[in-house]
């Protein structure tokens, strides 16, 4: 069935994200891949993103709040200020009112007692007033106090409080601030005034006309109040201005009239009281506004947007340490439970690294805590339970595979050796050479009682070198001595341990084809000596005959285990039977492929047979163990072999190539046994 191309998509997805580590811009080595490191992350991940949810919506809100409760406190403070500012003019007006009913108004004109009345009430305001005068309807100064010297060249009917007066009868007017320029000033100080005017009726001996009162007002009053109101909030301010725009009081006053800032009043004439929000650029800013009743007079406050919110003492600054600390306790935390959830995996790990030394038993899995780990532990401890069991039987199929094939190589002695001896014994005892046929029988007892050996495949040298004597003794008097044979071997090499029957095999093939043609000249000899190397020695034993010797790829076709079965079958019907390959077979079978034959011959040269074999000295102990098929256990100091396991110290049975190579061995195809 075809899949769909939404099912391979998700497969191709899978393969890119989890298989190919790229879920995480990890490489597969990187530490942070561990169970404890991504658990940890994910957890931190996860509260940092509710965290930074969480102070999102706190901070909106709180700045929200923070901004409406900057806005009702600024409003109040401007309400404040306005309600005191509204109090002061009204208590200059009131001391208008209080000079014209009370003093000018329905009484002659008499200006002693007018200025009487002045002076009093001047006294009375004296911090809140620098002058009060009263001009005629054609600008002449009638009265004024505290100062009533004129200055000269003054035209009072052009000043703004004279025009505005006589302009609107009916009302008060109250005058931007200004330089107080109509009087001398003894004290040559300057001041700040804002007028107060407003037209009065002049009465005198019965005929009335029009002049203007001049109440000025003490601008250092209004002033003060402003400052105040304003405090020391660097993003909040607040000014005074009339109805049109025409600034009053302005904290930055100095600034503006340097043009070095600029305030926006034309937009006030069309705001009414109360908050205001007004684009300023890339900016915004909150305007309040508050209307002094009756001068039309604005008060106005204007928030800036300055960022606050963390402002030290400010309340979201305790919000940010709150999550700051919320984070560091989180991450603690995390990697507490992260450390307590991935203990039991990062404990089963670590464990499963130290199977090859030890296993694992029940107990221990019982500390791992979780339930699933514990779950897997014993799985797994019951695969490997499973896996060794295997691997013994294994082992010992592999080992009774190897007795088997040593023992049928062994079993493979034609017995043509044997009747062609004995028929050699009947003919001396009846020749009547009765001790040569005793010597014959001796050396044949003893030559079979070293090839059973009690059963051991494992004998020592000593003992080899004497069978090999034994069937030398018996061949050399079968053939009328042909043939000499000497043996020198060191007795180091005595003490050694080897595979029965290695020699005599190769001593067979010395005589029927290296001393095949040879007339009572022949010579074989068999030496034996230990080379030693840096970490192991080796045994090495010679057979070397002066017979007529052979080509070099002949020498190496007799190892050979492919060789052709005729050959072998031809071969087979002389001697023993237990040919070369058999030899070289079984020594790789028990010590690896580094051990066994080398051939080496020339024609008319000879040949020369060496055998190498580990130097493992002889004990009963280390004997039992080669028996068995454990190098490891019986040779200390020896280390031999190559490669795939080939002369390691253990190895299980017969080295790094017994296995089914040993099969051809077993098979027919064997070329040795000549």
């Amino acid at each position: 069935m075809r899949i769909s191309e939404k099912e391979e998509k998700k497969h191709f997805l899978q393969d890119i994200f989890f298989k190919k580590g790229a879920f995480l811009p990890l490489s597969l080595r990187s530490p942070f891949r561990s169970f404890h490191n991504m658990i940890l992350m994910s957890f931190m991940l996860l509260s940092i993103i509710i965290i930074l949810f969480l102070s999102s919506v706190l901070y909106l809100q709180f700045s929200a709040r923070l901004k409406e409760e900057r806005e009702t406190q600024a409003e109040q403070l401007l309400k404040q200020g306005g309600n005191r500012l509204e109090e002061y003019l009204i208590s200059m007006r009131q001391i208008s009112d209080a000079m014209y009913y009370d003093v000018i108004k329905g009484s002659n004109l008499n200006l002693l007692k007018v200025n009487t009345e002045m002076n009093l009430l001047y006294e009375a305001h004296k911090e809140s007033l620098v002058s009060v005068a009263i001009f005629s309807g054609g600008g002449k100064l009638l009265t004024a106090v505290p100062n009533s010297t004129e200055k000269k060249n003054r035209k009072v009917v052009e000043q703004d409080f004279f025009t505005s007066a006589v302009q609107q009868v009916e009302n008060l007017h109250f005058s931007l601030p200004h330089v107080q320029n109509l009087f001398d000033d003894p004290s040559f100080r300057t001041h700040w005034v804002v007028s107060l005017s407003r037209v009065v009726e002049l009465s005198e001996n019965g005929a009335s006309s029009n002049g203007v009162l001049l109440v000025d007002m003490n601008f250092n009053t209004i002033e003060r109040m402003m400052e105040k109101l304003n405090g020391e909030d660097q993003y909040r301010y607040f000014y005074l201005c009339d109805k049109k725009g025409n600034l009053i009081y302005h904290p930055r006053m100095r600034e503006i009239l340097r043009n070095d800032f600029q305030e926006n009043t034309e937009v006030l004439s069309e705001l009414d009281d109360g908050i205001h929000h007004i684009k300023a650029g890339s900016n915004s800013r909150a305007i309040i506004v508050d209307t002094i009743g009756y001068t039309g007079w604005k008060m106005v406050a204007v928030l800036e947007e300055g960022n606050r919110i963390f402002a030290s003492g400010g309340m979201l600054y305790y919000v940010f340490i709150l999550i700051s600390l919320t984070l560091l306790i989180s991450l603690l935390f995390n990697q507490l439970v992260s450390l307590r959830l991935s203990y039991p995996i990062r404990k089963l790990n670590e464990d499963l690294e130290k199977m090859g030394e030890r296993r694992l038993s029940m107990e221990d899995i019982a500390h791992y805590g979780s339930t699933e780990i514990i779950h897997l532990g014993k799985t797994l401890v019951q695969s490997f339970r499973q896996i060794d069991r295997l691997t013994e039987e294994k082992i010992e199929q592999q080992e009774e595979k190897r007795q088997t094939e040593m023992d049928a190589l062994q079993s493979q002695i034609n017995p043509h050796f044997l009747y062609n001896t004995l028929e050699s014994v009947v003919w001396m005892i009846e020749s009547g050479k009765k001790d040569d046929a005793v010597f014959m029988v001796t050396e044949l007892g003893s030559f079979f009682r070293i090839s059973l050996s009690g059963g051991k495949n494992i004998i020592p040298l000593s003992q080899e070198l004497q069978h090999a004597k034994n069937y030398m003794n018996i061949q050399q008097i079968r053939f009328k001595d042909k043939f000499k044979v000497d043996f020198t071997v060191s007795e180091e090499v005595l003490r050694c341990l080897t595979v029965k029957l290695i020699l005599q095999p190769i001593l067979e093939n010395a005589i029927y084809h290296g001393m095949a043609g040879v007339d009572e000249d022949g010579e074989i000899h068999v030496r034996g000596e230990m080379i030693k190397g840096e970490n192991s020695s080796m045994v090495l034993l010679s057979v070397e005959d002066n017979g007529f010797g052979m080509t070099e790829e002949k020498a190496e076709s007799l190892l050979d285990t492919e060789a052709e079965i005729s050959d072998f079958s031809d071969r087979k019907k002389r001697g023993s039977g237990v040919g070369l390959i058999n030899v070289h077979r079984r020594i790789q079978l028990r010590f690896g492929t580094r051990f066994g034959l080398r051939i080496h011959s020339e024609p008319d040269e000879g040949t020369r047979v060496e055998v190498r074999l580990p130097a493992i000295e002889y004990t009963e102990e280390t004997q039992k163990s080669l028996e068995h098929g454990n190098m490891h256990s019986s040779t200390d100091g020896f280390h031999g072999g190559g490669k795939d396991n080939e002369g390691k110290s253990d190895i299980h049975g017969g080295g790094g190539s017994h296995s089914d190579d040993s099969s051809a061995a077993l098979s027919g195809k064997i070329p040795g046994g000549e």
